[in-house]
């Protein structure tokens, strides 16, 4: 198990800088504060928030990678979120989505339930998963100066890109978005796909 650190980096201004160069990216946002971290960046229906869906956010992202390989697709979820499905490393890592980057905001708490610690709190290594897996780049970021590096990475680098960013469990303003799940779906095929295909 990976020796702990305590986290410092701020996660609504990780995911800011994050996202900041996204272009025109597909980003999937995992429940909870992820996906008020993505919204307080600037609401845009290329982002495709997963009210309610835990566990599912990496392979969501997986499934628009396979269906839009010309399209960089960015997952920002959480370490509890991740935990409840880690086979998704490995069906990510089998798949080489070129096009994929996986990021975790890892504050090692369950933010829905209690803030009670996750397992990355007591050590377990999600980036040492990943690179397990087969992941073409992994790592773990605990700096700000680590996370410039990174940010290029998450948005050109063949992927899949895996990154565990170790944030504070310092709570932050929530910024809710569109919350009903068939108007989430459509804005984000119509900006997608275009208005004619999504009807379709």
């Amino acid at each position: 198990m990976a020796r702990h650190k305590n986290p410092t980096l701020d996660r609504r201004k990780v995911v800011a800088e994050i996202l900041k160069q996204r272009g025109d990216a597909l980003v999937v946002a995992g429940l909870g504060a992820p996906t008020w971290d993505t919204a307080a960046a600037g609401d845009s229906p290329l982002n495709f928030y997963t009210w309610g869906g835990m566990g599912g956010a990496a392979m969501i992202g997986l499934g628009l990678a396979l269906a839009q390989p010309k399209r960089r697709v960015i997952v920002i979820t959480g370490d509890g979120e991740l935990l409840m499905g880690l086979g998704s490393l490995a069906t990510i890592a089998v798949q080489q989505p070129r096009n994929l980057a996986l990021i975790v905001l890892d504050n090692e708490r369950y933010g829905e339930t209690g803030m009670q610690d996750t397992h990355t709190r007591f050590g377990v290594d999600l980036a040492g998963m990943a690179k397990a897996a087969g992941f073409r780049a992994s790592g773990t970021v605990y700096s700000a100066a680590q996370l410039k590096n990174w940010i290029p990475r998450f948005h050109r680098q063949a992927g899949p890109v895996f990154c565990d960013i170790k944030v504070t469990s310092q709570p932050a303003p929530m910024v809710l978005p569109v919350r009903d799940g068939p108007t989430l779906r459509n804005r984000f095929r119509e900006a997608l796909l275009g208005a004619a295909e999504a009807c379709q």
